[in-house]
């Protein structure tokens, strides 16, 4: 089947290359011509593990192309997806949705005839229904079908999620539509036993917002009782197993840590408010996780002063991390960038290290200089920032990071470290949701001195189980937890 996709960024370049690998026949279409330019030649302008192996497959067995020719692309296409950005209205809230309006427009009277047009793009309840008008506008009634399949991606492993879904949600109006995207999805997804959800239009449109809303407040629930945990001596780390091994609940996010980020919690619990008070409704829980979260990202500049005494005016702080999450270049809503702007408002100097989002770090951050050595980063710094639990930073030596250091102190924001093994590293360790510990034996630093804390009294036991839980489903739980629907 030909398949049309209106848009090459994030979804839309993900969903192009996962049809393809499916075998349909993919055009997808950008206006920007330096990028399509680009990924004729097999370069990505984003950052997501195994995509470029995709694209390259894909485009080389000839069922995937690029072009700015909206009308090449859509020509005898069974199926147009729109998958352009919706981003939010400044000072509104809302989702600005100009770009789908405007494909939906350029593609109406170059459509073939039973064409469904799928709008991926995740847009507030209704918007099928204004798209159906654009097109009958341009075109007519009668020859069409509008169609709603929101994008359940989480950045780093979208392939993944795409090829493997825990579903694929379509909401119709009609049986053509319900046709064509089963043909799409329902042969691949029976190999994988994913379930296809049928709904009506609004109804889909809604589950999107309504599932990413639930995911953030569960992320907020979490982040206020690891508050909770450090004031009475609590560890939330095992908080989180006792409560998310209770199958109704479940560990997915989970984990404690700075707050949520990215390109779609936060832009899309905003525009669900918006919807709802459009139409008279609280939604007082949603409200208050969004105004939990936006805090504690600034919260977390105190925590990180507390560690180092109070005053860090002239201090030298190294963030580790600088993207929303692990595996990718993503730099939207990051923690670290109000982290960074608070800290620098209170006089501390900023360095940061990130093995891929560095670049586009650099152009929201003002004074901050960057490394690609973590250990060059932390050389005479007086505290280290652990934000992105890269992989590369879970390995990294703590004892040779410890002797690079002016000063002891780590802040571990996203539960990467083991209190043990950063007190035996020599560090004067902090965690979100756990009890502050000092170092247990001085470890010396690059320049010979010496440091002597008083000792802490001992740690509080580990549940056994919570240490097997740990280390068997930490790397993947956490990079999957802490993923985000797009």
């Amino acid at each position: 089947m030909k398949i049309a996709v209106i848009g090459t960024g994030y979804v839309g370049l993900v969903s192009g290359c996962c049809f393809a690998e499916w075998g349909h026949e993919v055009v997808c279409v950008d206006k920007n011509a330096e990028k399509i330019s680009g990924l004729r030649q097999g370069r990505l302008p984003i950052y997501e593990p195994g995509l470029d192996e995709l694209l390259e497959r894909n485009a080389a067995a000839g069922r995937l192309s690029f072009t700015c020719d909206v009308a090449e692309a859509v020509k005898d296409a069974a199926a147009v997806f729109i998958a352009v950005g919706t981003p939010p209205r400044p000072g509104h809230g809302d989702a600005d949705l100009s770009f789908v309006y405007m494909a939906a427009k350029e593609i109406a009277p170059l459509l073939a005839d039973n064409a469904v047009v799928v709008v991926k793009s995740t847009v507030p309840v209704g918007t099928g229904d204004a798209v159906e008008k654009i097109i009958v506008t341009e075109r007519g009634r009668g020859t069409f079908s509008v169609a709603s399949n929101p994008e359940f991606l989480r950045e780093g492993v979208a392939i993944r999620d795409f090829l493997e879904p825990d579903r694929v949600v379509i909401g119709v109006v009609d049986e053509r539509a319900r046709e064509v995207l089963t043909t799409i999805y329902g042969e691949p997804l029976a190999k994988t036993n994913s379930p296809i959800v049928v709904t009506e239009r609004r109804t889909s449109e809604l589950i999107k917002y309504a599932a990413n809303a639930f995911l953030a407040t569960k992320i907020t629930f979490i982040n206020e009782l690891a508050d909770l945990c450090e004031q009475v001596g609590s560890d939330v780390e095992e908080l989180a197993l006792g409560v998310g091994l209770d199958k109704r609940i479940g560990a997915s996010f989970l984990n404690a840590g700075p707050g949520y980020g990215g390109s779609c919690f936060p832009k899309d619990t905003l525009a669900l408010l918006r919807t709802a008070q459009d139409h008279g409704v609280a939604l007082r829980i949603v409200e208050e996780a969004v105004s939990v979260n936006d805090a504690r990202k600034r919260k977390m500049a105190l925590k990180v002063m507390d560690a180092v005494g109070g005053d860090i005016d002239g201090l030298t702080v190294a963030v580790f991390g600088l993207t929303f999450k692990p595996d990718t270049d993503d730099m939207r809503e990051a923690p670290s960038v109000p982290l960074i702007e608070t800290l620098q408002r209170f006089g501390a100097v900023m360095r940061a290290h990130d093995p891929i989002g560095m670049k586009n770090a650099a152009q929201m951050l003002e004074n901050v200089e960057f490394f690609e050595d973590p250990y060059e980063c932390a050389r005479d710094a007086d505290a280290i920032v652990i934000v992105t639990e890269w992989d590369s930073i879970q390995r990294l030596d703590l004892v040779r990071l410890r002797r690079m250091m002016r000063s002891p102190n780590l802040v571990d924001l996203r539960g990467v470290f083991k209190a043990g093994r950063a007190e035996a590293a020599g560090f004067h360790f902090s965690a979100v949701g756990r009890p502050t510990t000092r170092p247990a034996e001085p470890v010396p630093n690059l320049s010979g001195t010496r440091f002597h804390p008083p000792r802490a009294g001992a740690a509080s036991g580990e549940l056994v189980l919570g240490e097997r839980h740990d280390r068997r489903a930490n790397h993947h739980q956490r990079r999957e937890t802490n993923g985000e629907l797009i």
